[in-house]
């Protein structure tokens, strides 16, 4: 068989989106010896397919200038199982769960009707045996702060007072920890714990934990008549 003349990619600008197919000979020409033959070039916007008998369409994909690209696939074949022989059709099926467990019954469902605004929430955490967040008494609160260890001072360049701060942080684990607190008012740490934070007061107490909630050290609570200061897990932690 003579090889084609033509450069390789001169045959393939001729050859755009080209369908070539055997002239019908017979009742044979779709026999089991027809093949198809695919070539696709998305660079150059290429789509060539061959469809005959195998014989006639090697010659015409030599002549082309094609033999060592795209693939023959016998017809009747799905392409993509010809290209991924390994990939079985039942890896993409999903079944439904076997267990999907007990059928929902909604006279199970207790049904509770009251007024609006009769709801005693702390009726209730008493029935399910549930105790209600202590309110630390300050009294309490500086025993249990005198209590505690000294701990080690706050360790890099953005603290100030890194004794004054772990002070601090030992009293936010104390009330989170112990007495189920978030925050406490600025009102409150002055009274507990400035003796251990720099003897700070006042607006310079405030001024010093509005430093603290700007490093993202502390949460700033608003509330009624007091802003409260509770610590942020990444730095109580």
């Amino acid at each position: 068989m003579e090889a084609s003349s033509i450069p390789f990619y001169d045959n393939l600008l001729r050859l755009q989106n080209r369908h070539l197919e055997m002239e019908p000979i017979g009742v044979d020409v779709m026999a089991s010896g027809d093949v198809r033959f695919i070539f696709r070039s998305d660079e150059t916007d290429v789509n060539v397919t061959i469809e005959g008998k195998r014989e006639w369409v090697e010659r015409i994909v030599d002549e082309l200038g094609l033999s060592d690209v795209g693939s023959f696939i016998p017809l009747g074949q799905n392409p993509l199982a010809q290209n991924q022989p390994n990939v079985q059709e039942d890896d993409d099926v999903i079944l439904p769960p076997t267990d999907m467990g007990p059928e929902p019954d909604p006279s199970r469902i207790p049904v509770v009707r009251r007024p609006i605004g009769e709801l005693n929430v702390e009726v209730e955490i008493e029935k399910i045996g549930l105790e209600p967040p202590s309110r630390n008494d300050v009294f309490e609160l500086m025993d249990a702060f005198s209590e505690l260890d000294e701990p080690r001072p706050i360790q890099g360049q953005m603290s100030v007072d890194p004794m004054a701060e772990a002070w601090l942080r030992e009293l936010m684990r104390l009330i989170v920890r112990e007495g189920a607190r978030t925050a406490l008012a600025t009102e409150t740490i002055e009274e507990v714990a400035s003796a251990k934070l720099g003897g700070r007061t006042g607006v310079e107490l405030s001024v010093w934990l509005e430093s603290l909630f700007a490093a993202g050290k502390l949460v700033k609570i608003h509330g009624g008549d007091a802003t409260g200061w509770g610590p942020s897990p990444r730095w109580l932690g």
